[in-house]
């Protein structure tokens, strides 16, 4: 839902070919295409990315200010004892598939100037735009932020669920059974570039995230997971949703309007 309608909703000045119903379709597709990859029949292809899902912000923040780069931040981990698979990447991987796709784009308004042929990197900036959702929509569900990812952990005074259940029970068949498209739609904000630097837009998004952590466990305390839920918790899951849907079309958009800045050739000289 989150991809679909991330990829319906960009601005005009968008190609036409990334707003066409078939490609809306494919980066529909592609939402889920990471958790494809998580199968015990490819293991290392689960172990090198399933840290991609999230990040434990707790134990992130406690090594400092986030780096950049995902390597800084694993050698961080590594210096302070810890393993990266047990903070996570998330918002390194967000940032690399970002640039994945800025690239493609930059390439296609360099083959659309020469008059090329370019539907070879239309297929490439789809592909990035869907699996770019993925990660973005995970960053959108509270629990993708925390140690508190499933079931309480440590001192638990308000006596939330430590039954390893609420994380899919929320994001998984809750979503399923009571959110439809319309609702989660009308809650998106207006479409926008991101100011400044897009790392750190993203950091910030997975904050806000953050901050309703406890939300998510004082909603399923009250059964608001279980069925049809309240009417509060499934305003609060649309409100989620439509906050990836929106971050997902600016980050696209981003990426094709910085895609048009020049840069230097990194075979100059060479």
């Amino acid at each position: 839902m989150i991809n679909r309608l991330a990829a319906s909703s960009l601005p005009a000045d968008v190609p036409a070919f990334l707003r066409s119903e078939a490609a809306v379709n494919e980066i529909e597709y592609l939402g889920p295409e990471p958790d494809r990859w998580r199968s015990p029949a490819e293991p290392e292809l689960v172990a090198a990315q399933a840290l991609e899902h999230f990040i434990d912000l707790e134990p992130a923040d406690a090594l400092g200010p986030l780096p950049r780069r995902r390597l800084d931040f694993e050698a961080k981990v590594f210096a302070a004892g810890q393993r990266p698979e047990k903070v996570g990447l998330q918002p390194w991987v967000t940032s690399e598939v970002w640039e994945r796709l800025k690239s493609a784009m930059r390439q296609y308004r360099s083959m659309q100037a020469n008059h090329e042929d370019t539907r070879a990197v239309e297929q490439s900036i789809v592909f990035y735009a869907g699996w770019l959702g993925h990660y973005v929509g995970d960053g959108a569900q509270p629990l993708h932020t925390t140690i508190q990812y499933n079931g309480w952990v440590g001192a638990n005074p308000n006596g939330y669920t430590t039954a390893h259940q609420i994380h899919w029970q929320f994001e998984g068949p809750f979503v399923g059974a009571n959110l439809h498209a319309p609702e989660v739609k009308a809650k998106m904000t207006p479409a926008k570039a991101i100011d400044g630097d897009m790392f750190d837009g993203y950091v910030a998004y997975l904050r806000q995230t953050k901050t309703l952590v406890e939300k998510v466990y004082q909603l399923e305390k009250t059964g608001g997971f279980t069925g049809a839920g309240s009417a509060e918790s499934r305003e609060f899951t649309a409100e989620r949703l439509a906050a990836g849907a929106s971050m997902l079309r600016d980050l696209i958009y981003t990426a094709w309007v910085e895609s048009a800045k020049p840069v230097p050739d990194p075979y100059a000289g060479k």
